[in-house]
């Protein structure tokens, strides 16, 4: 038989159902996988007992024919998801133990879907941060390493820990979260595939917020038919959430080999930044090539505000952020650190329980959101971030149906390698994806190729509000021209 860690969402779908094997026999082939990856700190916490009986319960509804989309599957779950009665702390200090007594509109939809949860995924503290360093928890280890070396290089943020987990084989797929291309990015370090739906596509309902105009899940799988299955079962309204949209979810796996003749791709020009690597440029073209052979039309095209998009971004979601962490104050729920009266207790436990990134952020929020300084900042930034997406509409008013970008300016750098940068330097690692959050647009990053080294380069498909069935045709065309990649096991 077929390593079970190593089948895709699709196989191990497909041979439940045959009853190749059982529901419990794959849960304890993770668990076991888990167990023996431990060094990679992609857990924040494995739920064992949870999961067996999950499974057990997908073996009784498998036997009786009642088997739902994602009947027995083992799934990961970041940290940033509620999850009744498990430990739920978005990877920071000052929400301790907290456990929610209710589970997220997402996790509960692919729990009803048969889905079994092995555990909780460790991201970047409250998804701020570019490589995982900003956790609680520690810093998550990419599967991948450089030819010839055995340094440690990040696994990328906020979702890390998912990456690495679908990465490195221990977990059939996870959630995720995207504010500024925290599915994409990490995705791209790890040679997966990660989608960030439209805005409103999923709810945020029960998943911790960081920028709430910005935030939405997706998952990240291993190919783009896993990562379409997910996506069916992630996506939906909810009534609860006053963003989500309330549109009928397609079947978007029936869109993975569908024909792309005939469709536009644009490539915009600003997104051939300086000092771009030339393997990066190289892997762009190869994607324009791949996607031609297969009958799409590629055109130039012009986002001309895109320049501007990461300095709003970093105006705009520091902003939000600072509102919607102001909760987080020893009082209700979380970690407290007690001072002489309620205004120490408060100063206490924000400075004691927010780690440096997150500080710097809440601070960079409540300043541009001040008196004096609202108008010049924040006002302007939103401003641009209607002009960004003014940008993108005129483009798919014109014909096109996706654009191609590459997915980040480097492969995965090494951990700590960033230590002595500046924090512009590492905000730097978003510059292709958050163009695509502040439209609200779908996007995708699909492995490509490999780097020098030998490490994952991704492309991104950015695509029309909604049209996410197009982004999962174009991909499947780049992963089948480009091949698969994992990582070879060294731990």
């Amino acid at each position: 038989m077929t390593e079970l860690c190593d089948l895709t969402f699709a196989e191990a779908r497909k041979l439940l159902l045959e009853r190749d094997f059982s529901a419990v026999e794959l849960t304890q082939a993770y668990l076991d996988a888990m167990e023996a990856a431990r060094g990679l700190n992609a857990y924040v916490l494995e739920t064992p007992e949870i999961a067996l009986e999950r499974a057990r319960a997908s073996d009784e509804r498998i036997a009786k024919g009642e088997a739902g989309p994602l009947e027995g599957l083992p799934l990961g779950v970041k940290d940033l998801y509620c999850t009744e009665g498990v430990r739920t702390t978005a990877c920071s200090r000052i929400l301790g133990d907290f456990t929610p007594p209710y589970e997220s509109f997402v996790s509960a939809k692919m729990r009803a879907d048969g889905a079994v949860m092995l555990g909780k995924l460790n991201n970047d503290e409250f998804a701020m941060g570019s490589s995982n360093e900003t956790s609680a928890f520690g810093v998550v280890i990419n599967p991948w390493r450089r030819k010839g070396s055995d340094a440690a290089l990040v696994a990328g943020g906020s979702s890390g820990g998912s990456s690495a987990a679908v990465a490195a084989r221990i977990c059939l797929g996870a959630t995720a979260t995207d504010t500024g291309g925290s599915i994409r990015q990490p995705a791209a370090f790890t040679g997966t595939v990660g989608v960030k739906p439209t805005y409103g596509r999923c709810s945020r309902w029960g998943i911790v917020a960081f920028a709430s105009s910005l935030d939405q899940a997706g998952p990240i799988a291993r190919d783009v038919r896993d990562a379409a299955i997910l996506m069916r079962s992630m996506a939906g309204y909810d009534k609860r959430d006053s963003t989500s949209v309330d549109r009928p979810v397609p079947d978007y796996e029936a869109a993975v080999g569908r024909s792309v003749r005939g469709l536009k791709i644009g490539v915009p020009k600003e997104y051939r930044v300086d000092g771009m690597p030339a393997e990066i440029e190289r892997l762009w073209a190869e994607g324009a090539e791949q996607l031609k052979a297969a009958g799409a039309e590629i055109v130039e095209v012009s986002l001309p505000h895109t320049r501007y998009a990461l300095p709003a971004y970093y105006i705009v979601a520091p902003a939000e952020a600072s509102s919607n962490l102001a909760r987080y104050d020893g009082v209700r729920y979380g970690a407290r650190v007690n001072g002489r009266d309620v205004t120490e207790m408060y100063e206490r436990t924000r400075a004691q329980g927010f780690g440096p990134e997150v500080r710097r952020r809440v601070m960079i929020g409540a300043y541009v959101l001040s008196a004096g300084y609202y108008d010049a900042y924040y006002v302007r930034a939103q401003k641009v971030r209607t002009l960004i997406k003014r940008d993108f509409e005129t483009v798919f008013a014109d014909g096109v149906d996706a654009i191609l970008t590459p997915a980040t300016p480097s492969a995965a750098f090494g951990v700590g390698e960033m230590a002595n940068a500046s924090p512009v330097e590492m905000y730097l690692n978003d510059v292709f994806t958050v163009t695509v959050n502040m439209a609200g647009l779908p996007g995708v990053a699909v492995p490509a190729g490999l780097s020098a080294e030998g490490l994952p380069l991704a492309l991104q498909l950015i695509g029309r509000p909604f049209d996410e069935e197009t982004l999962f045709s174009a991909g499947a065309v780049i992963e089948d021209a480009s091949g698969r990649f994992s990582p070879e096991r060294w731990w």
